[in-house]
């Protein structure tokens, strides 16, 4: 059974007022709420985003219909599908699928698995907003080891060196989230061997390797460049027995998907809310400082 890999732009989405009155209909009352109070209209975009990504899934994949389950979430705010009694008597697969969200920069992403632990991360190569390159890394010094750092500090110029920090940081955050640990965990304690150095737009790799607490780890690595400025990692835990071989042979792809395809299975959950548009339009898309960067 394959895996998804579903991406989402968000930097060029510009709802119209029915496209965001429809969303905030298609998602639970608490997260529509939640996402209301996100200062900056980007971070509602990609929150907004990440729910329809998840509730499609479970329409598509587990068999259940929009307005049929609820999404809860974890103490560590991990959205996760509660498992049905067995009396509940949904129409559903019987498959346990994992998976995982991520939006930073101009994505948002899920990568889910049937039966395999998985976590998503996507990071977009940027300049640090009030220091130099160096002092940057001097500031994040502690999270990666001194073989990453020679591999980074090595990659050539600044903007090559940022790019090779972030690339680091999206596996990281991937295994992170992969394992739901939190931030509690010494990032130390994993060091990527990255292979290849350069990445090209529109293939997918599985060369790093991930070691921790200095063994090798059978964690397989799923690395591709949504665009030129963007690294999408997917951590993948040990093969279920299920999972056939030639699934492990076959990376996936992101597939880029539009708003319409987003909503395409949806039912609206609640009554249309005018004002939620409102105060949308209202929102300023980024910090200031930030939109000069981009």
């Amino acid at each position: 059974m394959d895996g998804v890999r579903w991406a989402f732009r968000c930097g060029s989405w510009v709802p119209t007022r029915s496209e965001w009155i429809l969303a905030a209909r298609c998602v639970q009352l608490e997260e529509k709420e939640r996402i209301g109070r996100f200062v900056f209209a980007k971070d509602a975009k990609s929150a907004m985003a990440g729910r329809l990504l998840i509730r499609k899934l479970v329409c598509e994949k587990m068999g259940y219909a929009w307005d049929g389950f609820r999404l809860e979430r974890t103490a560590r705010g991990k959205p996760y599908l509660p498992r049905p009694s067995p009396s509940a008597g949904h129409a559903h697969s019987h498959t346990h699928w994992n998976f995982n969200v991520s939006h930073q920069g101009d994505y948002a992403v899920l990568a889910a698995e049937p039966g395999r632990q998985v976590g998503v991360d996507v990071m977009k190569t940027s300049r640090p907003g009030s220091s130099s390159t160096q002092e940057f890394f001097r500031i994040m010094n502690r999270q990666f080891t001194d073989l990453e750092w020679t591999n980074i500090r090595k990659a050539g110029s600044d903007w090559d060196q940022l790019d090779t920090f972030y690339r680091h940081w999206a596996l990281k955050e991937s295994f992170i989230k992969a394992i739901g640990t939190g931030l509690g965990f010494d990032l130390q304690r994993v060091e990527f061997h990255i292979s290849p150095n350069q990445m090209r737009e529109g293939q997918v790799y599985r060369q790093t390797r991930m070691y921790l607490d200095n063994e090798e780890e059978e964690w397989t690595f799923e690395e591709s460049l949504l665009d030129k400025d963007h690294h999408a990692a997917v951590a993948l835990g040990k093969q279920d027995i299920c999972t056939s071989k030639e699934d492990e042979a076959t990376p996936l792809s992101f597939t880029l998907l539009s708003f319409n395809d987003l909503v395409s299975r949806a039912t609206p959950l609640s009554e249309e809310d005018p004002a939620y548009w409102e105060s949308f339009q209202r929102k300023k898309d980024t910090p200031s400082r930030q939109s000069e960067q981009q």
